[in-house]
């Protein structure tokens, strides 16, 4: 704790970093009654720098109690003033007295403005980020012998915060979301190219999230070639992804493995709500005797086309409509369905939108669980972070008791082995997918 009168271990960098935070002692901070608020150090015009050269950025007492409980996010309210940085700095961390906490990228505009690196006071530098890179890469090969497409880096969850990275067989897709790994971009990109040897590198950071940052959205090809979408095969399916124009970086990799599950409890008439370019939809259509998949999108339902006939499926019907409408309409015209898959995207960009986002979640849990036969299968997925596991089964529970159906739990799946759940980071356990049987 930052009141403790025992210095951190040296070989863990804890002496102060200046001589003038050294003077205070451990005793007085002990002797600090609890209560009084902390007053906040002066912003600075300038950096503080360690011995080392590094910019040096101190924490409040919260934000010390926030980080030894092992949350890698620093918010700028935590921070013991500005430290006149200008964002994408590696940084050291310490507490109000100059113990040594750990490293960290810094981020100027974010309301996040610390994201972990490490606890120890080694060198954040291309060796750094070369053995992060192949921790991530080591993971992968022992979680999925043989695979070729996984997500290679799973940002803070693989010690990289900001930094995203699909493999799709020759080719990777990329995303720098933080100015600490766009600024470093060449650096990675060459890692990656000297580690992975990929036929090409694109970059994909196209997201709002970076907005935040300060960062301009942007996509394009980084290394090598790209000759148009790229193939792989989920389960019994082979799939195409445009890693250019396609979602996210191409695809839904967090849901690779829960479409191929889907496949195992696939039967009779089946039905995909929300369904993109099919990943549930034709791995139903391997074992269910129908297949209907419902998408908004003209051209992602086109998609489903293709993918249904270079897979010689011709049991999969593309109905191109709004879900919501789709479900009512289908309980008043008395439908029924043996296996149904809701996929839909987030409802819920922030928390003040989880209501609504609920709300939403429950209808379309309501009209299946109405839709299915006795013995039927739903699986319902929410990739919303903002409502969670717990919160997300208790709206499944009172849609059931709505519906008057008894529903059964068969399994309570996440994101893919790709996609590692960092504790204290909840964000990270953002996807949710159960496996339901209606009685």
């Amino acid at each position: 704790m930052p009141t403790s009168p025992k210095p951190p271990n040296p070989h863990r960098g804890g002496r102060p970093s200046s001589p003038q935070q050294g003077r205070s002692s451990p005793q007085q901070g002990r002797n600090r009654p609890h209560g009084r608020p902390e007053k906040p150090a002066p912003d600075r015009t300038t950096p503080d720098l360690a011995p080392d050269g590094l910019p040096q950025v101190s924490l409040v007492r919260r934000g010390v109690e926030r980080w030894q409980a092992g949350h890698p996010w620093i918010y700028r309210a935590d921070l013991n003033g500005d430290p006149g940085l200008a964002g994408g700095e590696v940084v050291r961390v310490t507490d109000s007295r100059g113990w040594f906490l750990g490293k960290a990228f810094y981020s100027k505009q974010s309301k996040i403005s610390l994201r972990w690196l490490t606890f120890e006071d080694v060198a954040v530098d291309e060796d750094f980020f070369r053995q992060r890179l192949l921790a991530a890469d080591e993971l992968r090969r022992r979680a999925l012998p043989g695979e070729k497409t996984y997500r290679l880096v799973h940002g803070e969850a693989d010690g990289i915060p900001g930094l995203v990275v699909d493999r799709y067989g020759d080719y990777l897709s990329v995303q720098f979301l933080v100015p600490a790994t766009e600024q470093r971009k060449a650096l990675f990109v060459d890692l990656l190219e000297a580690q992975f040897h990929p036929r090409g590198i694109i970059n994909r950071s196209d997201v709002g999230v970076r907005n935040l940052e300060g960062l301009t959205p942007e996509k394009g090809l980084l290394r090598g070639e790209l000759p148009g979408p790229v193939s792989f095969d989920e389960g019994l399916v082979r799939m195409r992804a445009d890693l250019l124009e396609g979602q996210k970086t191409g695809a839904f990799l967090d849901q690779r493995e829960n479409h191929v599950m889907a496949a195992h409890y696939a039967h009779g008439e089946a039905l995909d709500c929300f369904a993109y370019v099919g990943g549930f939809a034709l791995q139903l259509a391997t074992r269910a005797k129908t297949v209907t998949a419902i998408e908004i999108s003209d051209a992602a339902a086109a998609l489903i086309r293709e993918n249904a006939a270079a897979n010689k499926l011709s049991n999969l019907d593309v109905v191109v409509a709004n879900a919501f409408d789709f479900l009512r309409d289908a309980v008043d015209d008395g439908k029924h369905f043996d296996t149904i898959v809701l996929d839909p995207p987030s409802f819920a960009k922030n928390k003040d939108a989880i209501a609504a986002a609920l709300r939403g979640y429950k209808e379309i849990n309501l009209r299946a669980m109405q839709l299915l036969r006795p013995g039927g299968i739903l699986i319902s997925a929410s990739c919303t972070y903002h409502v969670d596991e717990q919160a997300f089964e208790d709206m499944l529970a009172s849609a059931a008791a709505d519906a008057k159906r008894r529903v059964q739990i068969i399994e309570r799946r996440g994101a893919g082995r790709d996609h590692p759940v960092l504790l204290n980071l909840r964000e990270t356990r953002y996807l949710k997918c159960f496996v339901l049987r209606v009685l």
